[in-house]
């Protein structure tokens, strides 16, 4: 099979969708690889390295034209026109996109958005928003620190005691998770919050507070079991109850990060301007729902601003600000997928329905959008 990995063009992309590493295996089954010059370049993959790995360099039109296209980010317009009829592109394609994808299916390309993808044990190796979503999470952080005018840990010193930094994290996913987590190494004292009361136990178990707020109704402990592993939207009670006691925390600390995202849904306001005026001077928030409307009203996309005194930051795509590694779990990620779509000594792409990641992810089929 001839596989193609085109450079990414969509501003601030730097992620690579094949590295060195996963070139090699691919090339070790079989597979021809064209790699787009410089491609690899801003993940730390020189040319050099992938011809290394077996992979042969070509240019856009070169990687575009193999029968299997690997990309971090759906393809645009000009991209498609290069894809052959029948090709088959793989990338995190956004199923929500449909613009996108029916320009997929207008040029009869066979899509995979890796998102897509169930939240089960058998599809956790291919779980691109996880493995991406870990690296948010450390990088929300670390911008934190950066922003943040005074230190994370406490510290005893001859000129006195230095306070640790009270960090609130609204949200304990995967990035929450790994947010607590570094926050934690760094020293801060932090306090999570989240609307499924079942993450409780991981969020102590990284040394952190769970802020509780009680599930009084059936409608209540019904959302916050959620679906799939995404929390579902909460009843507007418990949603106050929740505002009320978030409030409190928000007010008293020096970093908030924000991770609460709902699939195919604006984000959910977590942090309202009121909330935002009652925090210290320098304070720093990180939303990382920035890229769907933000958990805080006064987050810019794509902007650092400073509001009130605190400083707001708004990057739409953390895990490119970690490229290197962010490429290297993506390229796993889309490793994994291959094994299901193309099988041991595979000329062709499979498509089989009868496989429940591989029918969740197909989005466009024979001219036509599979999802609805």
């Amino acid at each position: 099979m001839l596989i193609g990995v085109p450079a990414e063009t969509t501003v601030g992309e730097t992620r690579v969708a094949v590295t060195p590493e996963t070139a090699k295996k691919l090339k070790s089954q079989g597979h021809t690889v064209r790699i787009q010059s410089g491609a690899g370049v801003p993940a730390s993959a020189t040319d050099e390295a992938y011809v290394a790995a077996g992979a042969e360099i070509t240019d856009a039109a070169g990687a575009f034209g193999c029968e299997l296209v690997l990309k971090v980010r759906n393809a645009f317009d000009h991209e498609i026109g290069l894809m052959q009829s029948g090709a088959t592109l793989v990338g995190m394609l956004n199923p929500f996109d449909a613009p996108g994808l029916q320009r997929l299916a207008g040029a009869k390309v066979t899509g995979f958005a890796l998102e897509a993808a169930p939240r089960t044990t058998r599809a956790q190796s291919m779980d691109v928003l996880s493995s991406q979503a870990n690296i948010a999470g450390y990088k929300a952080v670390m911008i934190a620190a950066d922003k943040y005018q005074r230190f994370f840990p406490m510290l005893m010193t001859a000129a006195g005691t230095v306070k640790a930094a009270r960090v609130v994290i609204l949200g304990v996913g995967v990035a929450g998770l790994q947010a607590i987590a570094t926050a934690k190494r760094l020293g801060a004292v932090i306090e999570a919050s989240d609307v499924r009361p079942s993450v409780k136990e991981q969020v102590e178990s990284l040394g952190a507070k769970f802020i509780d707020v009680s599930y009084d109704t059936p409608e209540e402990k019904e959302a916050a079991v959620g679906v799939g592993g995404y929390a579902k939207p909460m009843p507007q009670s418990w949603l106050d109850r929740q505002k009320a006691e978030v409030a409190k925390r928000v007010a008293q600390a020096d970093i908030v990060i924000t991770t609460a995202l709902i699939p195919g849904r604006a984000a959910p306001v977590l942090v309202t301007e009121d909330m935002v005026k009652s925090m210290k001077p320098g304070s720093v928030i990180v939303d990382l729902a920035a890229p769907q409307g933000g958990n805080c009203p006064l987050t810019e996309a794509g902007q650092t601003v400073v509001k009130h005194g605190v400083t707001l930051v708004g990057e739409t795509n953390l895990p490119a600000l970690v490229a290197a590694d962010s490429s290297s779990l993506y390229a796993r990620n889309v490793l994994d997928f291959l094994k299901l779509i193309l099988p041991k000594d595979a000329t062709a792409v499979k498509v089989d329905m009868e496989d429940d990641i591989v029918a969740a992810c197909l989005m466009t089929q024979n001219g036509e959008v599979r999802r609805k």
